[in-house]
């Protein structure tokens, strides 16, 4: 993925609307110069958590989903919605938060990420990697704007994390959750080995308080975009008036001087952050470590099997 360009495009959105919601995204792909060629292939990639236990917020919201898969079908693009959700399977999830049923009548298919395969970061480190996120003509990176309990947002970089094989990110959790630099660095580093696309951000209805499952909802009215996460994640911190450096992940890409880290170095075809700066969202005072309780992992296992019988 090339994470250079430093353009970052904002409208405001009020409403899951998704006719309104598939205009913005249109205006933003322009803004952006991003266009897909017929017949290829993208990976839709929201945030799929979790189906249950946080009321519709900690997904992509199903009208955002639809919206921009109606926009690729609209191009003649062959569209597939994936994600490793922490617990349970992609499809399942889907159902249950809404994404089947706003999807349904569309061509477009929603994936469990069965296969993978082993990529090596730059850390270091080696792991599975979805397949189906490897072999896409464009990835389309569809984070919702979220406080976070261990991270203390989850924006477009962290989003990525979905691609990782679900067991294995659960392992990932256990291994590297002692390490927050390191897990920072595994999750920038990702970035490299994944095909360009594009992140949008899902900041029409916000989670803050807490997160990634159990935060309060936060009206944000806001649609982003940019070819570069690093980018989007720095302008969204902006908007929600966050001082990045409290950002494990920010921190990682300031650290490594990644293009779209400075927020002066930004440019913003259409809206910019202080147009639609918002104040009284919330984050955690304290994070939690990054691990994942033991029991939550055998529990994630148990589900995964199940789930296959």
């Amino acid at each position: 993925m090339k994470t250079v360009s430093t353009r970052v495009a904002i409208l405001r959105c009020p409403a899951y609307d998704r006719k309104a919601i598939k205009e913005n995204l249109a205006v933003i792909f322009q803004a952006l110069s991003f266009t897909v060629a017929a017949g290829s292939s993208i990976l839709l990639k929201p945030n799929l958590v979790s189906g249950i236990g946080h009321r519709g917020l900690a997904c992509s919201h199903p009208e955002f989903v639809a919206a921009a898969a109606e926009w690729f079908v609209d191009h003649g693009v062959r569209v597939a919605v994936g994600d490793s959700p922490a617990f349970g399977r992609a499809p399942a999830v889907m159902d249950a938060c809404g994404i089947s049923a706003s999807l349904k009548g569309l061509p477009v298919r929603a994936l469990h990420f069965h296969q993978a395969r082993k990529v090596n970061l730059a850390c270091g480190l080696s792991l599975k990697v979805a397949a189906a996120a490897l072999d896409c003509d464009y990835l389309v990176n569809l984070p919702r704007v979220k406080a976070h309990s261990q991270t203390l947002v989850s924006l477009a970089v962290k989003n990525y994390f979905g691609t990782v094989k679900g067991f294995s990110k659960a392992l990932l959790h256990q291994r590297l959750g002692a390490n927050e630099d390191f897990f920072a660095r595994m999750i920038v580093d990702l970035q490299a080995v994944l095909p360009d696309g594009i992140s949008l951000i899902d900041g029409i209805e916000a989670m803050h308080c807490s997160g990634p499952m159990d935060g309060l909802p936060f009206h944000l009215g806001v649609v982003a975009g940019s070819k570069n996460p690093v980018a989007l994640d720095t302008a969204m911190l902006a908007i929600l008036g966050i001082n990045p450096e409290k950002s494990l992940v920010w921190r990682e890409t300031k650290r490594r001087n990644c293009p779209g880290w400075r927020e002066k170095d930004l440019l913003y075809p259409l809206l910019g952050p202080a147009d639609v700066a918002v104040q009284g969202f919330v984050v955690p005072e304290r994070l939690k470590p990054i691990p994942f309780r033991p029991l939550q992992v055998v529990g994630s296992i148990i589900r995964r099997i199940r789930a296959q019988l």
